[in-house]
């Protein structure tokens, strides 16, 4: 069977045409939600590598038109990503790049000063198929989110992102564990056992004494040489970290083929009685 079938038997990609989503990925945040109740208290948020926008979508959904319903002051929310996407009721887009100050500071200035409460991020890499570079590749992106969340996370505030799970992955979670003192890996129920992606979900931000955002991009610009030197984490830096299942684990499995349903009654195949010896 081929990719495009397989997709198409996918219940999540099936529940995302009929109720309107982009991507099936928008189920994978709103499990994430359930199990970590994120959006509790959000005010100001910021999605990072948005497009298609099934994230920004949910945010509206489950933020900005509440809000607006129950004649509530919505909350300010910020999409950002290289290319333009659709618009969405209650998100603001912007173009530009997640590792530039600028774009950090574009981002505060929509807040009207104020840092945001829950920073999310849904990017990936094309991927290689050769899963060590494309761990790396990865990694190097959620560093890069890492850029921005450093410019506009208030102190306490979550930061949520893709990751992809192989043997270097304890390097990710020491430089995380940096920055905030609960970092812990979902996997939603929506997102398939046979993928190496998870989503590390970190909270309670607070910055090492001494520490300017600055210095996160020279770690960036640096971070190549580096790994060529020293590709695996030494034992002091290897960090064991809280795994939790997101999602109703009795509901569908984003791994199983579900039958499609008939578009009329079925038909009864006629066939010649058989007359094999």
């Amino acid at each position: 069977m081929g990719r495009a079938s397989k997709d198409k038997r996918d219940i999540y990609y099936r529940k995302a045409k009929e109720e309107g989503w982009r991507a099936r990925s928008a189920y994978k945040l709103l499990q994430i939600d359930e199990a970590f109740s994120l959006f509790a208290g959000a005010h100001h948020v910021v999605d990072l590598c948005a497009a298609p926008g099934s994230w920004s979508q949910v945010l509206s959904r489950k933020l900005y038109l509440p809000a607006i319903q129950n004649g509530r002051n919505p909350p300010k929310i910020v999409a950002v990503d290289l290319q333009p996407m659709a618009p969405i009721e209650g998100i603001i887009q912007l173009q530009g790049d997640i590792t530039s100050e600028v774009t950090a500071q574009e981002v505060i200035g929509h807040f009207d000063g104020n840092p945001a409460d829950l920073v999310i991020s849904d990017g990936a890499p094309d991927v290689t198929g050769l899963h060590d570079m494309d761990e790396y590749i990865q990694a190097q992106l959620i560093l890069a989110a890492l850029t921005i969340v450093t410019h506009v996370l208030k102190p306490g505030g979550t930061f949520v992102a893709k990751v992809f799970r192989g043997r270097e992955i304890s390097l990710l979670y020491s430089q995380l564990k940096l920055f905030f003192s609960m970092v812990t890996i979902a996997k939603p129920k929506s997102s398939r056992n046979s993928s190496i992606e998870s989503f590390v979900v970190c909270q309670n931000y607070r910055a090492p004494a001494g520490f300017h955002p600055a210095h996160l991009r020279s770690l960036l610009d640096n971070m190549t040489a580096s790994y060529l030197t020293h590709p695996l984490p030494t034992l002091a830096q290897r960090q064991l970290v809280p795994f939790v299942a997101c999602g109703d684990l009795s509901g569908w499995d984003a791994d199983r083929s579900y039958d499609l349903p008939q578009e009329g009654p079925a038909q009864e195949e006629s066939r010649p009685p058989f007359t094999g010896s």
